[in-house]
């Protein structure tokens, strides 16, 4: 008797879970190649977000599931990938891209189904200028970013003659232009700009450095080939300072670049854990459930996750605790108002954070991460 209770309870359970309507949230990063460390971050930022909201979906009457996918920091990997998750109907929310060069053609994909995008590390202006419903962020753009570091090397630093060199990628020469263009109108003079794919012989650029005397080296690009360029550099008897973006905060920089790291900055729109107060909690849950820190971007990727959940709530409400469309979602998740572990998070009319943080920091030893040495706070640009 006692066998057929339990034989009804775990049909009736299993009953209960088939009854559960499936609504899945996709992560889409780099999860494989030189780019996994940040792409990883952003994966498991978003991870603990639908963990936590589990519970609260599954009392509504949905199994909220999570789908994490690898772009490999290629744009036609990350297509790929979007044509792949826009066919699964119960797919509403995509957490991603790392790369603004892979969420820029990815999101025309995401756009002709109205599948809602939150990015937490895209800093391309292209990103949300195209004024698309579906497309937002929760992180700073380079038209600001950019800037922002030109204004410290110039007017802080004093450096006048700047070498900016660019990976050719829609991030990095974006934010190199930005640099390069504000620097300019400051004063100083650019006395070289190159872009290049070069991953491992950056020999040629440093003879140009050597025969045109920069007093900085600006490098619009990503940790990977950026921490091989500083050591080369420093390996063959450069020492001016070395300036790049948010494309240089991770901790592989470091490992890449070991002690020639010292004395290199840069900017970033993710503020390192210890500045947000807020993020003490997911900094703490983070360690425990995956046995290592949080890099850059997986606090804004958990909130970036949250900010598509808070949207989803409102859509399911609004539609009489029924499942949303993915339009109904995009409409709703374009109006949440949410007060994150990165702070308050508002989009305009263009799916820009109203208000973002910018840092500088600088590796004043050979560890990860850097002291900071500014936070400003800027609204987007009004315009495109």
């Amino acid at each position: 008797m006692k066998k057929l209770a339990i034989l009804a309870t775990g049909v009736l359970a299993l009953s209960l879970a088939s009854a559960q309507t499936v609504i899945k949230i996709a992560s889409v990063s780099p999860l494989s190649g030189p780019q996994s460390v940040l792409g990883e971050s952003i994966k498991l930022g978003a991870q603990l977000a639908i963990e936590e909201a589990q519970p609260r979906f599954k009392a509504m009457g949905f199994d909220l599931q999570f789908a994490p996918q690898d772009d490999q920091a290629t744009p036609d990997v990350g297509v790929a990938v979007a044509r792949r998750i826009v066919n699964d109907p119960d797919l509403l929310g995509v957490v991603g891209h790392l790369n603004s060069g892979v969420a820029i053609p990815a999101s025309e994909v995401y756009k002709d189904t109205n599948l809602v995008m939150v990015s937490p590390a895209n800093t391309n202006p292209r990103i949300t200028d195209r004024g698309y419903l579906n497309v937002n962020r929760v992180c700073g753009r380079d038209d600001v970013q950019g800037p922002v570091g030109a204004e410290y090397a110039v007017k802080t630093l004093k450096k006048t003659r700047l070498f900016v060199i660019h990976d050719k990628t829609a991030y990095g020469q974006g934010l190199a232009e930005a640099f390069a263009n504000r620097a300019k109108e400051l004063g100083a003079t650019v006395v070289s700009f190159v872009g290049t794919e070069e991953a491992s012989n950056f020999q040629p650029l440093i003879l140009q450095m050597r025969a045109q005397k920069p007093d900085l080296v600006y490098y619009g690009g990503i940790y990977d080939k950026g921490g091989v360029l500083i050591k080369q550099m420093r390996e063959r008897g450069l020492a001016m300072p070395v300036m790049g973006g948010d494309g240089l905060d991770s901790s592989e920089l470091v490992k890449i670049a070991g002690k020639a790291v010292i004395g290199t900055l840069y900017t970033t729109t993710s503020g390192p854990i210890d500045t947000l107060p807020k993020a003490a909690a997911f900094a703490k849950n983070y360690k425990a459930k995956f046995g290592k820190d949080s890099e850059a971007y997986g606090a804004y990727a958990y909130d970036a996750t949250n900010v598509i959940l808070a949207g989803l709530e409102a859509a399911i409400k609004a539609n009489g605790g029924k499942k949303p469309t993915r339009e109904e979602v995009a409409k709703a998740v374009r109006q949440v108002k949410l007060d994150g572990i990165t702070g308050r998070i508002e989009f305009d009319d263009k799916g820009d954070r109203k208000l973002s943080d910018y840092y500088v920091i600088y590796m004043k030893t050979d560890s990860y991460p850097g002291v900071v040495q500014k936070i400003i706070q800027f609204a987007p640009p009004k315009k495109g």
